[in-house]
This record gives C-alpha cells, sequence and structure tokens, in this order.
C-alpha cells in the first residue's frame, strides 16, 4: 500500500479547550506506541477524514508532526460523540518499520452474483467482515478481496485458508478453517421446520376454539320447532286419549232409550 501523508501540529490546549478546537475544524489526538512517550498533536478535521477513507486501519500514513519531523503511523482509535456520530478524538499507532504488527483487514466480496441469488432461491451468506493479519507496516494490505462466482451451488464456500494475498509477506492469524462466505438457501431447513411447526400449532388453536365455540351452541329455529312440535304432538296425544277413554263410557242413545 502506497504510503500517504497527514499534516500535524504539537497540541498545547488539553481538557474543555478542545471544544474551541473542534469548533474550527480542528481534531485534537495524540501519538504513542513504539515505546514512546504519548506526544499530543491535532489535524485537519476534514484532511483527517479524507485520509481515513484512503487508509483505513491498515494503510501506513506518513504523519508530518510540524515542518521537520515526520512519523509512519496507524489509524488505531477513533473516538465518537456518541449522539451524533462526529468524529471527537484521533490516536495515531506510532510503529517500527522493522516489526510486524497486527491489525484487521477488512474482506471485500465481488463477483457477479448467481441468478438463483437474484431470484431470492439462494443467499450469500458473509460470514467473516475481516481477518486478523501480521505483517511489517509497509507490507500492510487495504483489503482481501474474494470472488462470489465460485460458488456455484449451495453449501458451495470459501474458507479463510483458501483466501488470496501474499503468504511471503503476510501471516493471516485467523483459523484457516472458519468459513468467510457461503452460498446457502433463501429458507434453510431450519427454517422450514419451524415454519411449519408455527402452522401446526396454529391450526390446532383454530380448531380448539371452533371446538369451544361448539359446546355452548344455541338451537337453530327449525330444532326448536321441531322440538316444541313434539311437545305439542304428545299433549294432544294425551287429550285424544282422554277423549275416547269419555265416548266409550257414554252409550248409544239407542240403548238409552231401552
Amino acid at each position: 500500500m502506497d504510503k500517504i501523508s497527514l499534516k500535524a501540529t504539537d497540541r498545547t490546549v488539553f481538557g474543555k479547550k478542545v471544544r474551541n478546537l473542534r469548533k474550527d475544524g480542528i481534531l485534537p489526538g495524540h501519538v504513542f506506541g513504539n515505546n514512546k512517550p504519548v506526544e499530543h498533536i491535532s489535524v485537519d478535521a476534514k484532511e483527517f477524514i479524507k485520509t481515513f477513507k484512503q487508509a483505513g486501519e491498515t494503510g501506513l500514513i506518513n504523519l508530518k508532526i510540524g515542518e521537520d519531523r515526520a512519523v509512519p503511523v496507524l489509524i488505531r482509535e477513533i473516538d465518537k460523540n456518541p449522539r451524533t456520530e462526529g468524529i471527537v478524538h484521533v490516536g495515531f499507532y506510532q510503529v517500527n518499520l522493522k516489526e510486524k504488527v497486527t491489525v484487521p483487514v477488512p474482506i471485500e466480496l465481488i463477483g457477479e452474483e448467481l441468478e438463483s441469488v437474484k431470484m431470492g432461491e439462494h443467499v450469500v451468506l458473509q460470514n467473516l467482515s475481516e481477518v486478523e493479519v501480521e505483517a511489517l507496516p509497509g507490507d500492510l494490505i487495504e483489503k482481501i478481496e474474494v470472488n462470489i462466482e465460485v460458488l456455484k451451488q449451495v453449501e458451495d464456500a470459501v474458507t479463510v485458508d483458501q483466501l488470496s494475498y501474499d503468504r511471503t509477506k503476510i501471516t493471516v492469524l485467523t483459523p484457516g478453517e472458519e468459513i468467510v462466505v457461503k452460498l446457502a438457501p433463501a429458507v434453510t431447513e431450519e427454517m422450514k421446520a419451524l415454519m411449519e411447526e408455527q402452522a401446526a400449532e396454529a391450526a390446532a388453536a383454530q380448531e380448539a376454539a371452533a371446538a369451544e365455540s361448539g359446546e355452548g351452541e344455541v338451537p337453530k329455529e327449525g330444532e326448536e320447532a321441531a322440538e316444541s312440535g313434539e311437545a305439542i304432538e304428545g299433549e294432544g296425544g294425551e287429550k285424544a286419549a282422554e277423549g275416547d277413554e269419555a265416548k266409550t263410557d257414554e252409550k248409544p242413545e239407542e240403548e238409552k232409550s231401552e
């Protein structure tokens, strides 16, 4: 990675007074590491943001302090205001160009997605967004690219051991068997089983609710009529029987005359 330059000045303002620096577009910061005393500096806020976009956490920066001194540093600390997310302080780690350092290197996915991914049948799952690497400051890389076009079938994956980088200069410390990216179904078997279980539970709940409502069901009008009709018919039958008995007790008119 090409060395990037950033200007800085010695800082003599501390505590609450640094608010005035921020109002003027100046970021307070400090330089530490390499067995050197901590040095308080300040940088132009806009220039720092531009530099950070270029260097990230792995880019070697030539920090020019004043007019006659420059130190090789990495950006190690960025403090933000929790409410505004604005940067309020930065920390630069001074490195020894002859000693290896350990830093996180981002992983970037490149390449064209499969048609099945575009159609929503499959998804590309990125399990790792960065890996820990060890290298000399001058050999650090900005990122490691992974081409997803190698993922042809479900469960195809790229592990840390399969990443492409200069192994003569860089050592990746993240375990080699860890999966960086893989091709998976849009709906996994576990998700399918869970969905089926939820559907079955919902159906059972509906059946239980229907059964409970059926126990106290009010009879229909036709059923009420049928029941009341039977009662009336029974009463009428008894009255008819009583009438028949009364008629049998009466003698014919002819018998009376005799």
